[in-house]
């Protein structure tokens, strides 16, 4: 009977997640209403609130669906942990290349979330797991410290994350600029983290992805080529 009642939870977490990604993609607009999206996933207006809590979680939720990441990510399971770390990123920012204008709104509402609402955490438990075992395993391998703490550093590699986001949000970077600023800000970070196996391979990484980074004060790769096409 419980395994009924879960099935069935989850069945309407699907249908609402669903639901909010199609509306997203219909009105172009992530400020949905709790009610439009509850008449679009065939459920009662309280069962959205019920299962999530809130409309910010629910594009959380949104978020997080990233259809096919794990298969994909499998493809690196022979590397070492720190460069699996900034593959996993490099893939995730990925799906944002695939659908800038679907993330772009998405990530506009989430980031906007109003101050009477509660502001849920942006990542759930199962993803969290996923990056603090690979920042584990590279503490196992030697590659960073013992006495860093992973679950401090996940989270500011997540504040990392967010700013980016911010950024191109407001406009400040194209989306092609995302890459190598998650990428830059992640090798930097670990780095900082780094035993000295592990800092040569991260300064290696960042000597690389500086070159793509676009130096402050000036356009980004896309701006300079567009630029330079009508001069």
């Amino acid at each position: 009977m419980e395994n009924r009642r879960d099935t069935a939870k989850a069945e309407r977490r699907s249908r609402i997640v669903k639901a909010a990604r199609d509306l997203i993609r219909e009105t172009g607009d992530a400020g949905l209403s709790m009610r439009a999206l509850a008449a679009k996933a065939g459920v009662s207006l309280a069962t959205p609130y019920n299962l999530f809590g809130s409309k910010r979680a629910v594009l959380v939720a949104v978020l997080e669906d990233i259809k096919g990441f794990g298969a994909r990510f499998a493809r690196f399971k022979s590397l070492d942990p720190l460069e699996r770390i900034l593959r996993a990123a490099k893939l995730a920012v990925s799906y944002y290349e695939d659908d800038p204008i679907f993330y772009r709104a998405l990530w506009t509402s989430i980031l906007a979330a109003s101050a009477s609402e509660e502001r849920s955490a942006i990542f759930n438990q199962k993803r969290d797991g996923f990056w603090m075992k690979l920042l584990d395993d590279a503490v196992d391998a030697g590659l960073l410290l013992p006495d860093i703490d992973t679950a401090v550093l996940l989270r500011n590699l997540d504040y990392t994350f967010r700013s980016i986001m911010l950024h191109w949000v407001i406009a400040e970077i194209e989306i092609e600029d995302i890459q190598p600023a998650v990428g830059y800000g992640y090798a930097l970070a670990l780095r900082g983290a780094a035993t000295t196996k592990g800092q040569q391979s991260m300064l290696k990484r960042l000597k690389a992805l500086q070159a793509q980074c676009p130096a402050p004060g000036t356009k980004s790769r896309r701006r300079l080529a567009d630029a330079e096409t009508t001069v």
